[in-house]
């Protein structure tokens, strides 16, 4: 039986990971990897220095692969994602079937958490469902994009008696309003905050968070969106990517 570790490794900050998911990485025999060219480079290297760090023995081994692409403009957004699961899912079932022994240890580390807006754990049970390789996996949680947003900011992500929506952008565009509950939006690659149209809403917003090119905004929506405009486009254009995610929220009254 192949064990299978599905690791959070933080928002970016080696520093933010867990001990249980530095007990996790001396568990595992092979790592698998994702490439996804020389734009996101550097999140590799942030995956390798975790390793290299936190890991006592240094026989595991590393085993890259192409993640397969999806389409950037799907007429039917559900369907597109479902298809590219189901390619990623095949690559998985031969990489675990191929690279890794019976009673051997794979990791994957995924940024973030695991059980937030991540697909390893749907495609890795499909695969355990399935039977063709014989597995079980367990699953480690880490510290989200979100609460190191909240921390940085100095900021409670809930505001009293109210509840905390967690979206995307694409949702966002869809409704672009903001009631009592604070809005958390993620994988926003359109600023769909520009299309919220209540002036008064504050945004705590963070791109890279937890490292050292981190950027923090924040302020009335209406005083700081041009801002935030800027300085994406700019960290966008010198890294070839950016992770970011933002908070909104109606002032408090008290």
């Amino acid at each position: 039986m192949r064990k299978v570790l599905i690791i959070g490794i933080g928002p970016g900050n080696p520093d933010y990971l867990t001990v249980q998911a530095i007990d996790a990485l001396n568990r595992v025999d092979v790592f698998f990897v994702p490439d996804k060219g020389a734009e996101r480079a550097d999140l590799q290297k942030l995956r390798l220095d975790i390793c290299e760090r936190y890991i006592k023995r240094k026989n595991y081994r590393l085993v890259e692969f192409k993640m397969p692409a999806r389409s950037k403009d799907p007429a039917d957004y559900k369907r597109n994602v479902e298809d590219w699961h189901s390619r990623i899912e095949q690559d998985y079932e031969q990489l675990l079937g191929r690279e890794v022994g019976e009673g051997e240890c794979a990791g994957f580390l995924i940024w973030g958490d695991p059980t937030l807006y991540d697909s390893v754990l749907r495609i890795i049970e499909k695969i355990r469902a399935r039977g063709v390789v014989a597995l079980d996996y367990e699953v480690i949680p880490g510290i989200s994009s979100i609460q190191a947003l909240a921390a940085r900011h100095r900021i409670a992500l809930n505001a009293i008696g109210e509840s905390v929506h967690i979206t995307t952008g694409r949702r966002l565009a869809e409704k672009p309003s903001i009631g009592p509950e604070t809005v958390v939006v993620m994988l926003d690659g359109e600023q769909s905050f520009k299309k919220v149209e209540d002036a008064d809403v504050e945004i705590y917003w963070g791109a890279y968070v937890g490292t050292a090119d981190e950027i923090l905004v924040s302020g009335r929506l209406a005083d700081v969106a041009g801002e935030i405009d800027v300085k994406r486009a700019q960290a966008r254009a010198e890294k070839g990517w950016i992770m970011d995610t933002y908070l909104l929220r109606r002032p408090s009254e008290t």
